[in-house]
């Protein structure tokens, strides 16, 4: 969308990234485009008293990726606060992921948060929301495009930057020969990762793709490239499931290498804890999900845009490690870290 029309329709506004903290209450939603539920007695309260608004979620999440259903947590979360009726659904082919955005205009929703994951595949269908009039937010994925593209917000982080600073932490424990795990090729959040690491890791580093939807494959498949080249001591992955995964190739390898990752769900946290694996970059996918629902809340009902609509909003990269991973666990637990 063009900002600047933002910009002539109401006082240009820097918002909080977020209202004040009410009491939250959970809201359920089914994935495919299916609407999201009230729940019991507790669900409204803490609800905002502004009209009831209809916002649609559209992220790339593939099947069984558990990063996603934090996302969604976070803007369920909102949703329940902010008196919002949350529509959520996903399609990791970056062409249905268009097709359900058009769906969700043609719902005439209120606003749309979308991925970008592969921009150019949504260009036309996020202007036919703006020539609808509806607003649509960045999220997670397309922070090198969400201006390009008009978004009025984006709520997430700098791969580039998130890998970089990963690079910079494998220098520091020692690590000289890493393999960078891609598991879903032509993503370019995915792809800012492994180059970001590639630019400030001084040892050496090679990346490898492997198919995300077929976990048996990506563990064989790294399994097979570590017994190829016993040299590689980081197995370097971009999703937690996918470093649970590589830790049994590590063994199945018999190699010494160790495991470390971008993102973080429960497991990954026992993970951390128990010394399967190293380190995690956690970029709060729930505070993605959660800010997005919030913002477009937040400009329909005040004309409130965080970062005036040129700056995002980041929400990483922050690491996890055996020196805060207690405190981190607690708030996994519960599905939100």
């Amino acid at each position: 969308m063009d900002r600047s029309s933002h910009s002539r329709k109401i006082a240009p506004v820097v918002a909080l990234a977020a209202a004040a903290a009410l009491t939250l209450a959970g809201c359920s939603s089914e994935s495919g485009g299916k609407k999201s539920e009230e729940g019991g007695e507790n669900a409204s309260a803490g609800k905002a008293n502004t009209p009831r608004m209809t916002i649609a979620l559209v992220t790339h999440q593939s099947p069984g990726d558990t990063f996603w259903d934090i996302v969604r947590k976070g803007a369920e979360a909102a949703a329940a606060k902010d008196n919002v009726e949350l529509i959520y659904s996903a399609d990791p082919n970056a062409g249905n992921q268009a097709t359900l955005v058009q769906n969700a205009i043609d719902q005439k929703v209120d606003g749309i948060a979308v991925t970008l994951a592969k921009p150019n595949a949504l260009k036309g269908v996020v202007a036919k929301a703006e020539q609808a009039g509806i607003p649509v937010v960045g999220i997670n994925s397309g922070l090198s495009d969400w201006k390009d593209l008009g978004l009025l917000e984006f709520f997430g982080q700098d791969e580039t930057v998130a890998g970089e600073a990963f690079g910079k932490k494998l220098n520091e424990v020692g690590a000289k020969n890493a393999v960078c795990v891609i598991q879903e090729q032509g993503n370019i959040g995915l792809t800012q990762r492994c180059d970001g690491v590639k630019k400030t890791f001084e040892g050496k580093t090679e990346t490898l793709y492997v198919n995300g939807t077929d976990m048996p494959s990506v563990q064989s498949t790294i399994t097979a490239k570590l017994k190829q080249d016993p040299a590689i001591d980081y197995v370097v992955t971009l999703g937690a499931p996918f470093a649970l995964t590589a830790v049994k190739s590590v063994d199945d390898a018999g190699s010494a290498a160790k495991v470390a990752t971008f993102d973080l769900n429960k497991q990954l946290t026992k993970a951390i804890q128990d010394d399967s694996i190293q380190f995690a970059v956690d970029q709060q996918p729930y505070l993605q999900g959660y800010l997005a629902v919030d913002g477009l809340w937040l400009y329909q009902n005040n004309g409130n845009y965080s970062g005036g609509g040129e700056q995002p909003v980041l929400t990483g990269p922050a690491f996890v490690d055996k020196s805060n991973v207690d405190t981190i666990a607690d708030y996994a637990a519960k599905g939100t870290r």
